[in-house]
């Protein structure tokens, strides 16, 4: 027998979960946070990933714009904003 979630239910969870989640861009200069997911095609992601910007990394913004600086294991990464803005984090305070 197969158990399925109704759609009210699915979608009070979905809010719940992205309620506490921001995009990457939308940080502060100086403000960290830990990445909560990487959206977007298989690809994109995986090359994002090869940076670094994987689930469960902490990230510090240091310069916003196009192209935005992030601080990321140590080291200051330069992307586009079109790429961030597929990243959505956790701020720590809210952990």
């Amino acid at each position: 027998m197969r158990s399925y979630l109704n759609r009210p239910v699915l979608l009070v969870m979905l809010h719940s979960l992205l309620d506490n989640l921001l995009p990457l861009d939308q940080l502060a200069v100086g403000q960290s946070a830990v990445v909560a997911l990487v959206a977007g095609e298989r690809d994109y992601v995986h090359r994002l990933g090869e940076f670094g910007l994987r689930a469960g990394r902490p990230v510090r913004m240091v310069r916003r714009g196009s192209p935005c600086i992030i601080a990321l294991d140590g080291q200051k990464v330069c992307l586009r904003a079109g790429d961030i803005a597929s990243v959505l984090v956790k701020l720590e305070s809210a952990r």
